[in-house]
C-alpha cells in the first residue's frame, strides 16, 4: 500500500461518524461510497490503525489514506452550475430539475461541485458539500459548506431553525388565499405555511394557484405531501398526486427560491433568491 493523503482532524462540536466525517476531506476519494469501500478495504487508518465505518470521530485524530495498484483515481463529472453566492466557507448553487444532489449517481450535484467552486484556503478546507437536500425533480438554490467548520455550523442553523427557506409551487385546485397545514409525517410534527400569490382559470385542471410556501420543519416530500393532503396537489407530482391530474413531460412545479440566514463566520445577512423557470412563468407571465 502507498500513503496517498494525511489528514489531521480539527476539534469537532460533535463526534460524527467515519464514513460521515470522510466525505470530501480526500480529493482523490470524494465520495461517500468510495470512503466506505477505503474502510472494508482496509485503506483508510486512523491514528495508524485499520477501522470500521461506525467509528465516531471526535476530533485531534490522524485520518490516513491509502492506495493499492489497482486503485483508480476519481472520474470528474463537468457540469456547469450557476453559483448564486461563494466565499472561503460556504457557497449556494442553483439545483436544476432532474438531477441528484448526492447518492450512489455519477451526475449529481456533489460530484460537480469542487469543479465550479474555488477551493477555501481555511485549514479545515474539505471538498465542497451539500448540507441539505432538494428532491430529484425540484429546482432551486442549494447551500453547501466548504470547510469542516462551516458544515458543522450550516447544520447547527439548520438543527435550530435559524435558516429560512421559501419555495413556490404551482397547485391545482380552489384554495384559500392563505394558510397553515399541520399534519405529522412519519408521527413527526411537520408545519408548512402558504400564501396564493395568484390564481389562473385552466380548461383542464379548473384551478391553476401560484404559492408561496414556508416550510417550518423539514420532513421528506414534506411540502408534497402536505398540498396533496390539502387536496392541492403540487402540478407534476406523480408520487403523491392523482393520476387522472397528471401532467406528462414537465416535470414538477416546485422551486426552491430563496435562503436566508446569518453567516455563521462573518455575520453578514446572507438573502439569497433564485427567479422562477420559465415553466413557471409561462402559466405566470407576471412573474
Amino acid at each position: 500500500m502507498q500513503l496517498i493523503e494525511t489528514h489531521l482532524v480539527p476539534i469537532l462540536e460533535k463526534p460524527i461518524r467515519l464514513q460521515e466525517y470522510g466525505v470530501g476531506v480526500f480529493k482523490t476519494t470524494p465520495t461517500k461510497s468510495g470512503i466506505k469501500k477505503a474502510i472494508k478495504k482496509g485503506l483508510l487508518l486512523v491514528d495508524k490503525k485499520t477501522t470500521t465505518s461506525a467509528l465516531f470521530i471526535n476530533g485531534g485524530e490522524t485520518i490516513e489514506l491509502y492506495q493499492t495498484e489497482e486503485n483508480d483515481s476519481f472520474k470528474r463529472l463537468e457540469l456547469k452550475l450557476d453559483v448564486l453566492f461563494e466565499d472561503d466557507f460556504l457557497a449556494i448553487i442553483y439545483k436544476p430539475a432532474g438531477i441528484l444532489v448526492s447518492g450512489n449517481s455519477f451526475v449529481t450535484i456533489d460530484n460537480a461541485l469542487s469543479q465550479n467552486l474555488q477551493k477555501s484556503t481555511q485549514f479545515d478546507a474539505v471538498r465542497p458539500r451539500p448540507v441539505h437536500r432538494l428532491d430529484y425533480p425540484t429546482s432551486g438554490v442549494l447551500l453547501i459548506g466548504k470547510t469542516n467548520a462551516s458544515i458543522l455550523a450550516l447544520n447547527k442553523l439548520f438543527e435550530n431553525k435559524e435558516i429560512q427557506k421559501t419555495y413556490h409551487a404551482i397547485c391545482i385546485g380552489k384554495m384559500n388565499s392563505e394558510g397553515k397545514i399541520n399534519n405529522p409525517i412519519d408521527n413527526k410534527e411537520a408545519i408548512t405555511n402558504y400564501k396564493v400569490i395568484e390564481m389562473v382559470v385552466s380548461e383542464r385542471f379548473k384551478f391553476l394557484n401560484l404559492v408561496k410556501l414556508n416550510p417550518k420543519t423539514g420532513r421528506k416530500h414534506q411540502l408534497r405531501k402536505h398540498l396533496s393532503e390539502n387536496g392541492n396537489q403540487i402540478l407534476g407530482d406523480k408520487e403523491y398526486g392523482k393520476e387522472e391530474l397528471q401532467l406528462k413531460g414537465k416535470g414538477l412545479y416546485l422551486h426552491a427560491s430563496s435562503l436566508e440566514f446569518e453567516h455563521p463566520f462573518t455575520h453578514e445577512k446572507i438573502s439569497v433568491i433564485k427567479e422562477l423557470p420559465k415553466k413557471f412563468r409561462k402559466i405566470f407571465p407576471a412573474f
